[in-house]
């Protein structure tokens, strides 16, 4: 088996996957029949077979760098400058085995099936989202309403702002960034950050179910890991959203919806420092148990029945101007 990653014509007539890919994995190799010569703007359907031509009309080669299986993954790295990473995902779909040939930019425009609205989130014309300085490859907010001014944040990556203070924050997490911050200790730094602000929350550009398919960590361990998160702060939420534009959709809705909360309540303490105060209540007359107990301690002699005699309520009265 060579060292080469090729890309021959597959000889069978009439075949919808009409190119052969042979990777150098094993003694053998691992032979596949794909639509296209490389992922370039979208994940390529591939199909284990056996059949390989005598006499190959080669399309791509490439000497190979590194060709590891990574549990259901096989990354191959080859020796050029440009389409030298990609990733086949051995999965399953209905029972039969399916093989996906993606790069990261691939994988990173695959959608779910739904569509972004682009209505204003919380009726909010024109939301102002200040974007943390070490911010790399943040959010554009290109489809929204949204003006981004830069600036440092003492927490989260994403923030709005009300009379000068900070409203609400988002951190943004990657998959592979949420491992890396769950796995150390920085996890309660973050969290501890982010819930010393009114509202906040950390939004992952992944679907939860993709933690259970990590291979260099144990998944059961990052997921406890999260609960234990979520238990201790409980008014942080975790959120995971499938997809970067969902994320991204997600965040701007939240900030909008915690800014327009933080206006409604300044409206409503405005309005209640309006409101007339009542006058203080006049303070209720003594008992006549009261005076005679206040007698007897002023040394004054009074009977401990019948009605209290006037001078004595004179003398209380002088005693207590308050009453």
């Amino acid at each position: 088996m060579p060292d080469d990653f090729l890309v021959v014509k597959n000889p069978e007539p009439g075949s919808t996957l009409p190119y052969l890919v042979r990777l150098p994995l094993g003694e053998e190799g691992v032979v596949l029949k794909t639509r296209e010569v490389w992922p370039r703007t979208a994940k390529v359907y591939c199909h284990r077979t056996d059949a390989w031509p005598a006499d190959p009309e080669v399309v791509d080669r490439a000497a190979t760098v590194a060709c590891v299986r990574r549990g259901a993954a096989i990354d191959l790295v080859l020796e050029r400058g440009r389409e030298n990473r990609s990733q086949f995902i051995l999965t399953s779909a209905k029972g039969r085995e399916v093989i996906f040939w993606q790069t990261a930019r691939t994988s990173r425009k695959a959608r779910p099936d739904v569509r972004t609205p682009s209505a204003r989130a919380a009726g909010t014309a024109r939301l102002e989202i200040v974007m943390d300085v070490h911010e790399r490859y943040g959010w554009t907010f290109a489809k929204e309403d949204v003006q981004v001014t830069k600036r440092p944040l003492a927490a989260g990556d994403y923030a709005v702002e009300a009379d000068g203070s900070v409203v609400a924050v988002v951190e943004r997490k990657s998959l592979d960034d949420l491992v890396s911050t769950l796995t150390s200790d920085r996890v309660w730094t973050m969290l501890a950050g982010l819930a010393a602000v009114p509202r906040a929350a950390v939004v992952v550009e992944e679907r939860y179910s993709r933690i259970f398919g990590l291979t260099h960590v144990r998944p059961a361990a990052v997921a406890d890991r999260l609960g234990e998160c979520q238990a201790r702060f409980p008014a942080v939420p975790i959120v995971f959203a499938e997809t970067r534009p969902l994320a991204q959709q997600w965040a701007y809705r939240f900030l909008a919806a915690c800014l327009a909360e933080r206006r409604q309540e300044a409206e409503v303490e405005r309005r209640l420092g309006q409101l007339g105060g009542a006058p203080p209540p006049e303070p209720l007359p003594a008992t006549a148990a009261e005076v005679r107990s206040w007698a007897r301690a002023a040394g004054i002699e009074v009977s401990a029945k019948g009605r209290v005699p006037a001078q004595v309520l004179a003398a209380y009265a002088r005693a207590h101007p308050e009453r």
